[in-house]
């Protein structure tokens, strides 16, 4: 008797001491869509570059307990209204053949999203893609069309093509030499990623294009996906740069998802910078990203030195330079 009960306890101790470390391991573990559990949500909002008026006025409607949504539409607004920015809205630098065309797009912490292409003689873009999101059953309306669905919602038309654009423009025309630009002045997208009191992201991604491009062309900025993607429960990503190549990759898509996975948004931007450089070893163009995650971390990376971006939370207001994959 004694023999027997000495072997029934072992053999009920030893499937205990098996079954501890099993059962531990089914523990979930956290990962970036985890909220910590006293977390206290802390409003933030960047965007692409050091566009300090765009951030201040996005601020101003998170501070007041606005929504993610209103502030990164009003931020991006304040550019394309700056007639002194000539890669957004109005005073944005033409195409090739003289016309001033623009892309935006807009996405809400629900997943809606709305765009516009190609658009003319509307400043706000970013608002047209806003009523295309709320107001129409569809994603994305191009040229005529969203001009004149602009029209019909009460926008006004005006011309958006400044002397100081049209003088570049005309004395471009001497050479007509086309070249992706890779330097800060000529950078040609304001993207803002925003997250509110309530711990809602939305994003917004409002361009004229690339200088002097072929009549017609559309970069990543207005492509959901590539010019920007939010998911509200893991983050959002905007990009800058040469819209061809980000679309390629299908840039801030990818870098949402590998934040998904557990990367950090510096660690995902860096990922998504390596991807694009490996297909494009030449590396003679500039991309530049920048990232947001649930909590309120941001990172950012690009390919050559000099681009930044601006950050507004309770923290401060700052430009942050980004790491590049090429120095100097």
């Amino acid at each position: 008797m004694k023999r027997r009960k000495f072997i029934e306890s072992t053999a009920t101790g030893a499937a205990a001491l098996v079954a501890t470390p099993l059962m531990g391991s089914c523990k979930e573990k956290p990962t970036a869509t985890t909220p910590l559990a006293a977390e206290v949500i802390k409003p933030v909002v960047i965007c692409t570059w050091n566009f300090l008026n765009a951030t201040q006025k996005a601020w101003e409607v998170l501070e007041k307990g606005g929504s993610a949504i209103d502030a990164v539409e009003q931020g991006v607004m304040v550019e394309e209204a700056d007639v002194t920015n000539q890669t957004v809205g109005k005073g944005g630098r033409p195409d090739r053949d003289g016309n001033v065309t623009l892309d935006a797009v807009i996405m809400d912490k629900d997943g809606n999203c709305g765009a516009v292409v190609y658009l003319q003689d509307i400043t706000h873009a970013i608002s047209v893609a806003r009523k295309v999101m709320e107001d129409t059953p569809h994603v994305m309306l191009a040229g005529v069309g969203a001009k004149q669905f602009a029209l019909e919602k009460g926008f006004k038309a005006e011309n958006l093509l400044t002397e100081k654009s049209k003088k570049e423009w005309e004395k471009w025309l001497e050479t007509a030499q086309y070249k992706p630009i890779i330097n800060i002045e000529n950078h040609d997208t304001i993207g803002m990623l925003a997250l509110d009191q309530n711990g809602d992201i939305s994003g917004a991604c409002t361009t004229s294009g690339m200088a002097y491009k072929l009549g017609g062309r559309v970069g990543d900025s207005p492509i959901v996906g590539a010019g920007l993607f939010i998911d509200n429960e893991v983050g959002g990503a905007t990009a800058t740069g040469v819209g061809e190549e980000v679309v390629k990759t299908v840039g801030s898509f990818l870098i949402v998802e590998l934040m998904r996975q557990g990367r950090s948004p510096q660690e995902a931007c860096e990922e998504a910078i390596a991807r694009i450089v490996k297909k494009n070893p030449s590396k003679d163009f500039q991309v530049g990203f920048i990232a947001m995650d649930k909590q309120g971390r941001t990172g950012s990376y690009c390919i050559h030195s000099g681009f930044s971006y601006r950050k507004y939370s309770p923290d401060g207001h700052e430009n942050v330079p980004s790491g590049s994959h090429l120095k100097g």
